[in-house]
């Protein structure tokens, strides 16, 4: 058996584009990505904090350090400049790993930029604490 695992997320991040025009995805900063071992065009869910929409697209590149977090062709539809997103990517692990198995969390700062990479999230720990 396999259990769905939260694999790595990036939590909080601030949308600085949206581009319906786009043919599709979420492009966001390399730099981002590395820290989350995401790879482009791999599947990540979009949650955003402010209405609550989710949805499902996958990733494209942007400039490293940029802080890029744009959401493009439908989706951008979805979300508002300025909002907040939790961008979360998932894998299978079978059920002994899955027990101790640790995802990657990348906390970001105001300008989208990494302020603390974890292994590990607390219930009832508040944003900003």
């Amino acid at each position: 058996m396999t259990r769905e695992m939260l694999r790595a997320k990036v939590h909080r991040i601030t949308v600085t584009e949206r581009n319906v025009e786009y043919e599709g995805s979420l492009t966001l900063d390399a730099a981002l990505m590395e820290a989350g071992d995401m790879i482009p065009f791999e599947r990540v869910e979009i949650y955003d904090v402010d209405n609550g929409n989710r949805f499902a697209t996958y990733l494209i590149e942007g400039e490293r350090g940029s802080g890029a977090c744009c959401v493009n062709g439908a989706a951008a539809r979805l979300v508002e400049e300025g909002h907040k997103l939790i961008l979360a990517t998932y894998c299978a692990v079978d059920e002994p790993a899955a027990r101790s198995h640790r995802p990657k969390v990348v906390l970001v700062d105001s300008g989208n930029h990494i302020s603390a990479v974890k292994d590990h999230e607390g219930p009832g720990v508040r944003v900003g604490a």
